[in-house]
């Protein structure tokens, strides 16, 4: 975590910081209180070095917001530099978005949104990859949110339905 953090530019799309172990700490406890909640799951997104039988963190996919009986929940994610421009967000969203509907279709949820800048190309093109349309463009929440964001949508699709039979 403290490696990936050094990453200027995940820095600067995150509202996080993890300078040093102790808050590399404190995020890892976070993601946990959410599983024991049951309202909002972070999965590691590891790269395996065969050979060297070790794992690399690469990115985090999280769903959050979830809720029985809620017909929607957010969706985000993060990539390491070493990462980027390899598809691994688009992989990373695309197993997050078939577990969270394969997980929580019974509980309601009928669509997962997607947040962004909108000077956030690299995630604004992640989400159409991942086939999250753009649905509209929200105004600006200073100082959190300092400038418009982009709202993705996906619902379930039909094939994922006739997979529930």
């Amino acid at each position: 975590m403290v490696e990936a953090y050094r990453d200027p530019v995940l820095r600067h799309w995150s509202s996080t910081r993890v300078a040093d172990d102790a808050e590399g700490l404190r995020w890892v406890q976070a993601q946990q209180q959410g599983w024991t909640a049951d309202n909002r799951f972070s999965f590691a997104v590891l790269e395996a070095h065969p050979g060297m039988g070790s794992q690399r963190l690469v990115g985090d996919v999280i769903l959050k917001e979830v809720a029985s009986g809620k017909r929607s929940a957010e969706v985000g994610y993060w990539t390491s530099a070493q990462a980027r421009g390899r598809g691994i967000a688009v992989r990373a969203l695309e197993t997050l978005t078939a577990w969270a509907f394969e997980t929580f279709h019974t509980d309601g949820l009928q669509s997962l949104e997607l947040l962004h800048q909108v000077d956030n190309l690299a995630s604004c093109r992640v989400a159409q990859e991942s086939a999250y349309e753009l649905d509209r463009v929200l105004p600006a929440a200073p100082p959190s949110y300092p400038l418009d964001g982009h709202l993705h949508v996906r619902g379930r699709s039909p094939v994922e339905d006739r997979r529930r039979g």
